[in-house]
């Protein structure tokens, strides 16, 4: 029966964490956000092409994908070891985002749904991390570069405040993952060609996250 349980929270988290919200607001519009700046799905790439308004409403949606399976399922199954169930939640919805099957699992980078995610399992870690991607964002205005160091100092706030081996290795993972997908925001920086929100066009090249 526990089995099932996993299985079942690890099929729904994927499927939810699935749906290309960036590619359906874009599609409704007549635009293949695919084919639109970056070619990302992601909420910095729908800001670029449609609009603040938006962007910030993909923004919350991915983020809403991530927290809903991580902070329902414990409420679900009390029973079984939450913090378990929460990382196999975690990582299925942040994966449907990021491999979405109705998109030949090409999807976005998982920033905003890992986000929401984590406000839902590791709520001080997080809000930590979300200072740091504020003030990197605010002194470079590099949604990417926000993100990467965010990332990477993730596993570091949650080792502070969790002192869990488990979760730190979780949170590393979940890191490398979102570095990885931002391989090509980090040549793009490293050659100067990054796109700063607010920039003008002729100021930097192409560039998105999320």
């Amino acid at each position: 029966m526990t089995a099932l349980i996993f299985i079942g929270c690890a099929v729904i988290s994927y499927f939810l964490g699935s749906i290309p919200t960036g590619y359906l607001w874009a599609r409704a519009r007549g635009i293949d956000i695919r084919k639109v700046g970056s070619g990302n799905i992601g909420a910095t790439n729908v800001m670029r092409a449609l609009g603040k308004g938006p962007g910030i409403a993909v923004l919350l949606i991915d983020a809403a994908k991530g927290f809903i399976p991580v902070w329902l399922a414990p409420h679900l199954f009390p029973d079984i070891p939450a913090h378990t169930l929460q990382i196999v939640c975690c990582l299925f919805v942040i994966a449907g985002h990021n491999w979405t099957c109705w998109l030949n699992f090409k999807g976005g980078k998982g920033v905003a749904t890992s986000a929401g995610a984590l406000l839902a399992f590791l709520p001080l870690p997080f809000c930590c991390t979300l200072a740091t991607w504020i003030l990197v964002f605010a002194i470079s205005r590099y949604v990417s570069l926000g993100s990467i160091v965010a990332a990477m100092l993730m596993p570091v706030f949650t080792w502070l405040f969790e002192k869990d081996v488990t979760l730190l290795v979780f949170t590393a993972i979940l890191a490398a993952v979102v570095v990885y997908r931002h391989k090509s925001n980090i040549q793009r920086l490293l050659t100067g060609t990054e796109n700063r929100i607010g920039a003008r066009k002729n100021e930097s090249g192409k560039g998105a996250t999320a």
